[in-house]
């Protein structure tokens, strides 16, 4: 079995490309003769067995129509429409095309409903929706994609890994999971919502979730633990006292799961240097990866 534990930092290469990055984006602007241009706007999807969902856009132009599919999720706020603004120079830059569903707080109230999916409902489950939302992309753009990349942070890094557990994603290419506050780790030793214990059986497959293809990104700098809408309950805690805390635990915990099992997990770790509980950072380190994948798969 492939050692998946310590963490992988950036290499000095890919953290140079980072931080060049980073500063690129700083300085690009719309009518750049280097850049893509991108389109913006929003559209309501209804495919689905929940509620209509508002859909941020940024669809970069002059591309293949079989350019990556992105679709992020946004945090707490519920706030889509900022976190498509934090991917409209990653859309232009690669050349993908994103989508931000918006879960609101009316249809979709608490933690419950958003950060855990939806799980325990009988119908209109948020994980419900990602498929659907897929194939409606798919039809708008009139592509032959086989899959989508799914990218959270923070509540939608929660939404994002326990996707992975619960949502039987069957044409996902990979999920990127960053910062999340807490997290359900893939045994029966927790109950839920901080394990599996308390569950159907026939919610979840340890070992198919352990061969998904999910990428844990972590800030070394998301270490306030009083961070604004950090859970501290006795289970969240028990995982650490902040983000990047909680992170190092659910990993360590989770390749040990996996080496009890004979799985050879398909996980992968990524630590992004000097970033703390920021979404924009996050997500260009997202970026670089989805490309990354796509130009290899």
């Amino acid at each position: 079995m492939r050692d998946v534990f310590p963490l992988r930092y950036f290499t000095t290469k890919c953290r140079l490309f980072f931080i060049l990055l980073l500063g690129f984006l700083a300085l690009t602007s719309a009518g750049s003769a280097h850049a893509q241009s991108v389109q913006i706007g929003q559209f309501e999807f209804s495919e689905w067995n929940g509620p209509p969902l508002n859909i941020f856009y940024a669809e970069a132009n002059g591309l293949n129509v079989n350019a990556p599919i992105v679709i992020v999720m946004h945090g707490v706020d519920r706030n889509a429409d900022d976190y498509r603004d934090n991917w409209i120079e990653l859309a232009r830059t690669f050349g993908f095309f994103v989508y931000a569903p918006e879960f609101d707080k009316a249809r979709f109230p608490k933690s419950a409903n958003y950060n855990l999916g939806g799980l325990t409902k009988s119908s209109g489950r948020a994980f419900d929706a990602m498929e659907p939302l897929f194939d409606a992309i798919k039809a708008r753009r009139g592509a032959t994609q086989t899959g989508y990349y799914l990218f959270g942070h923070s509540a939608g890094g929660q939404f994002v890994h326990r996707y992975v557990f619960f949502g039987k994603p069957k044409r996902m290419k990979l999920a990127l999971a960053a910062n999340s506050g807490w997290y359900t780790l893939p045994t029966r030793a927790a109950k839920w919502p901080y394990g599996l214990a308390g569950l159907k059986r026939s919610l979840y497959d340890v070992d198919a979730l352990l061969k998904a293809p999910l990428t844990i990104l972590l800030g070394d700098q998301d270490i306030d633990p009083y961070a604004e809408n950090l859970r501290h309950t006795p289970e969240a805690d028990a995982q650490g006292m902040n983000r990047y805390d909680r992170g190092i635990y659910f990993l360590k915990r989770s390749n040990t799961i996996a080496e009890q099992r004979q799985i050879r997990s398909a996980w992968s770790y990524h630590v992004v240097p000097g970033v703390a509980h920021d979404n924009a950072a996050m997500a260009v380190a997202a970026a670089a990866l989805v490309d990354q994948h796509a130009k290899e798969n």
